[in-house]
């Protein structure tokens, strides 16, 4: 931050605490960096400053998914304390810089979990560690050594008190990381006390290198680097992608040794520059003390009174997950290292990095554009470096790396929402084109999207999800448009924001895949198939939250949409015919470890059912908030599921970034005071609110009658105080009507599409099919020819019979209303495949057995099989690793009867199931659990059955199914597969 920037937030500070309550306690004691270690919370419990450079944590194991982090509670030993870390995220990178203290025989390489003294590993017992904003310490029992560590922005300090010992080491790994390979480092001791270097490496971000400057309290004794494992007790100076370093100690017993390291993505210089900067002479105690300071100020911009303590717990700590990330960039001279790999000076503002946008544009920016406004402010600006530097906006960046994780154009409503409550004052206009640029580029399916008015499915995968997330974010440039008074773009804009209604089924009230304006077929919305991104049908229907009233026209009315809500949290998942056990962290499928299901509880608002989101909100924090180590549902994803909490503990939620509002729910505490950061406080009050009174009954603004389910971000920002009155029933009445609802786009009402009710598409003699429309009093117009229908086309009262290849379009229509989207069905005349004659078969199939790194499944007929024999089904019984790794079964497939057959395969990552040579099920590629299915006409009898399958890193998943005449949705029976074996 910039003195000047420093001075007026001090002022701004001051003015505010004279109008705010002030904490009894210090807030840092209701703070537990260790929830979230558990479970897949993915966190890290080092020590770290607000939004630091830094992260300086021990690392317990650094590969695989629970360890994105380098942590996870489940372990017992430690192999040492590294000074980058991501919080909550999916994928693993960082770790860098990695130091260990030790004692005995020099070890430099870690050894393993299930037997630390093979190397510097050692054991700690839980009760010995201990974790507060800005200080983390363990006693090592192997070593015997005690750990502290605290954190400045930029530097990590370590505090490694020592036995009595002739041979007390510190190891310096620089070959260490986080799920990522060293491709380069180098190390120098600079003299008996200084030591200096750089760790490069390729992982999530492709080339990221982090340099290093240490000092030492004392002098060491001797040292010695290591390449490729061959010790140097005389060199000065090593460099190689297998690079260790070790000093050596006399010690007394309790004898303390400092070591302070200054960290930089630039350059050994400016680490040395950070370190001087902000560490400099001070001790080990003063830093701590200055960095739980930090911590101190910037909990309390948000005091809560009332509650139970384990809620103030879950509150604070989710408040301090939230302050984590975005993480400082720049030097303390202001250097930084933009997205082209050049060397930038920052000018005037901080630069960030580690955006983690698709997660969290939807809670945990908005959270700072209330409670730390200059730097969301920064934020914006460091979003717009980027992309001059790079010609892109961020998609997901790391360390100036674009990973291209996830979808859409996220930094788009992350600026504009920004922009909307004031904070975007410079480079508006070269701001505002490069949010354009973003939408209009060719990638990720933004092209055909724009042609179609949707992604087909067979042009991207996830083409659901990229559908209605690129609707939201055209939703944001329109209305920045329309703020520049940039006429045409809005009106492109605008309606490109409406494409989400193109992938609407009102048969099965679900947003489904098209291909060329056809629904991809068979569906199952329970299913986690390519065309969602982690999620399925339940999970991303209802991200349309620019324009709830338009979700609602499709759906047909208010109630219609509530019972797909109240369905959405009882709904059991129902895979190949069987209900499967409710998955951690979801009700129903609602799925709150996944960011796509975190508005749907606040979305009974929109149909005045306000009531319904606050009994569902209170039921959420109960069930997947704890001060448990896995007291987070799912991953925290740099603070969004944190931040979710954080605005749901308060009473309110951002549902629509881009927005002044937030949407109403049921706050837990019985005084809630903000500070805004322009000398404001707003204050919400509770005062009856309880375990039993989650219903509001009735809202205040200033004293006033208020009945509205939202509040406005100005209310916000110029200090407006709300009181709710809370009860133990539902108030079914209060902000039920549409006047009191939130903001919906919503130009114009269009008519629900029509849908088939009954008949299938795939037919063997003929197929009847009968066609309906959600919206009252539409009629239904339609061709068989292919062309596109009008009101002066025939009108639909009966069902149609089809005996031939054809195409039927139909739209609905409605005095007043605009016409619907076209709903079209392709009709094919099935011919049957005829059976093998085969003698001779026995029961089960032939299984190849592969080992390698995989990224299609046509790769395995390259590879040689380690292993083959027989196999009762497809399984992944006969693997023999869980990751990198593939396998194949082949053999005959007895069908009962003539028909149509859909076969299905669930599978992470890629599989194909062949039926005669021809690939009916396809799954292919690197990707989570999903379920790929197709349907083919069949002979009674034998027909060749193969499925290939091949899995990366992560869980493995691997199951086929069938469904046909006589045989309901399954996973295929074993007495149905023979081979020639």
């Amino acid at each position: 931050m910039t003195t000047r920037k420093a001075r007026i937030a001090f002022f701004l500070s001051l003015l505010c605490a004279a109008c705010c309550a002030q904490a009894q306690d210090k807030l840092s004691q209701y703070v537990d960096p260790f929830i979230g270690t558990g479970g897949h919370g993915h966190t890290f419990p080092g020590a770290a400053m607000p939004f630091g450079m830094v992260q300086l944590s021990p690392d317990t194991y650094n590969r695989e998914w629970d360890w994105c982090s380098g942590y996870h509670e489940s372990d017992s030993s430690i192999m040492g304390f590294s000074h980058t870390h991501l919080s909550g995220t999916g994928c693993g990178d960082y770790g860098d810089i990695l130091f260990m203290p030790t004692t005995g025989a020099i070890k430099l390489e870690p050894g393993s979990r299930q037997n630390p003294t093979q190397g510097y590993r050692s054991r700690f017992k839980k009760e010995n560690e201990q974790s507060t904003p800005g200080y983390y310490s363990v006693y090592l029992d192997d070593h015997k050594v005690k750990v502290e560590l605290t954190a400045t922005t930029r530097a990590g300090y370590h505090k490694y008190t020592f036995p009595e010992t002739n041979e007390a080491n510190i190891i310096i790994d620089l070959e260490h990381g986080i799920d990522d390979h060293c491709t380069n480092a180098q190390i120098k001791m600079v003299s008996d006390t200084e030591v200096e270097g750089y760790r490069q490496s390729s992982g999530w971000n492709k080339d990221h290198t982090v340099y290093f400057f240490a000092t030492f309290s004392k002098p060491f004794l001797r040292h010695g680097i290591a390449l490729d494992g061959e010790i140097d007790t005389l060199t000065h100076s090593g460099e190689g992608n297998s690079l260790k370093a070790f000093v050596r100690y006399e010690t007394k017993a309790a004898e303390v040794i400092l070591v302070r390291v200054g960290i930089s993505h630039v350059s050994v210089v400016d680490a040395r520059k950070n370190l001087k900067a902000e560490i400099a002479n001070h001790s080990f105690d003063e830093v701590k003390a200055a960095s739980e300071e930090s911590w101190e100020k910037e909990l309390s911009k948000i005091l809560v009174e009332g509650g139970s303590k384990e809620q103030r717990v879950c509150f604070y700590t989710a408040l301090y997950h939230s302050l984590l990330t975005p993480n400082i960039f720049q030097d303390i001279d202001g250097h930084y290292k933009g997205m082209d790999g050049k060397i930038y000076t920052a000018n005037g503002s901080d630069i960030y990095s580690v955006f983690s946008l698709w997660d969290t544009f939807r809670a945990l920016n908005p959270l700072l554009t209330i409670i730390e406004p200059e730097r969301a402010e920064d934020m914006v600006n460091s979003l717009y470096l980027k992309y001059r530097e790079f010609g892109m906006l961020p998609l997901w960046e790391l360390a100036a790396g674009e990973t291209n994780c996830m979808i859409g154009y996220p930094s788009v409503p992350v600026i504009f929402d920004a922009y909307r409550k004031g904070l975007v004052r410079d480079s508006v206009e070269a701001i505002y084109s490069a949010m354009v640029n973003s939408a209009e580029h060719d990638q990720f399916g933004v092209i055909p999207y724009s042609k179609y008015g949707y992604l087909p499915a067979d042009k991207m995968k996830e083409s659901v999800s990229r559908t209605l997330e690129y609707a939201y974010e055209d939703w944001c440039i329109a209305m920045m448009a329309k703020s520049l008074g940039k006429a045409e773009d809005f009106q492109n804009f605008s309606k490109r924001a409406l494409y989400y209604r193109n992938l609407f089924d009102g048969s099965t009230g679900f947003m489904r895949g098209k291909i060329d304006n056809a629904f991809v077929s068979p569906f199952n919305p329970f299913a986690e198939s390519t065309c969602y991104t982690e999620s399925n049908a339940w999970q991303y229907n209802l991200f349309v939250p620019h324009d709830v009233s338009g979700l609602i026209n499709l759906f047909g009315s208010d109630e219609h949409l509530s019972r797909r809500l109240d369905e959405l949290f009882t709904a059991r998942i129902k895979v190949n015919g069987r209900e499967q056990p409710e998955k951690e962290g979801y009700m129903g499928q609602y799925a709150h470890d996944n960011e796509p299901s975190h508005h749907l509880a606040y979305l009974y608002n929109y149909v005045g059912q306000g009531w319904k989101t606050q009994e569902k909100v209170r039921e959420i924090m109960e069930k997947f908030y704890s001060t448990k180590r896995d007291g987070l549902a799912g991953n925290d994803d740099c603070g969004q599921t944190s931040a979710w909490y954080v605005f749901s503990a308060i009473g309110m939620y951002p549902v629509c970034p881009g927005t002044s509002e937030y949407v109403i729910g049921s706050p837990i505490f019985t005084k809630v005071t903000i500070q805004t950061g322009n000398g404001k406080c707003f204050m919400l009050n509770a005062p009856n609110s309880s375990p039993q009174n989650k219903y509001v009954r009735a809202l205040t603004r200033n004293h006033e009658p208020y009945q509205f389910s939202y509040i406005r971000h100005e209310d916000i920002v110029n200090g407006g105080e709300f009181t709710f009155d809370m009860n133990s029933v539902p108030e079914k009445t209060w902000a039920s009507i549409e006047a009191a609802r939130p903001y919906s786009f919503n130009p114009v009402n269009q008519v629900s599409p029509p849908f088939q009710t009954s008949g299938s598409t795939i037919f063997l003699d003929s197929a009847t099919v009968s066609l309906s429309c959600q919206t009252k009093g539409a009629q239904i117009f339609y061709s068989l020819d292919g062309s596109t229908p009008t009101i002066a086309s025939k009108r639909y009262s009966t069902p149609l019979t089809v005996t031939m290849r054809s195409t039927l379009k139909a739209i609905a229509s409605k005095d007043g209303w605009e016409n619907s989207p076209i709903l079209t069905l392709r009709f094919e005349k099935a011919e049957l495949k005829e059976a093998t004659s085969v003698t001779g078969l026995k029961p089960g199939l032939t299984y190849r057995y592969f080992e390698g790194q995989f990224s299609t499944v046509a790769e395995l007929s390259k590879a040689e099989a380690k292993k083959t024999g027989i196999a009762e089904t497809p399984s992944l019984q006969y693997a023999q690793r869980t990751e990198n790794f593939g396998i194949s079964f082949s053999g005959y497939i007895r069908i009962p009867t003539d028909g149509l057959f859909t076969f299905s395969v669930i599978s992470d990552d890629g599989g194909i199931v062949y039926i005669d040579d021809q690939p009916v099920a396809n799954n292919d590629g690197s990707h989570g659990a999903t379920l790929a299915t197709g349907t083919i006409a069949l002979q009674t009898g034998y027909h060749a059955y193969r499925l290939v399958y091949f899995q990366g890193a992560g869980p493995s998943v691997l199951e086929a199914g069938i469904e046909g005449p006589d045989l309901t949705q399954q996973t295929v029976p074993k007495e149905m597969f023979f081979s020639e074996h």
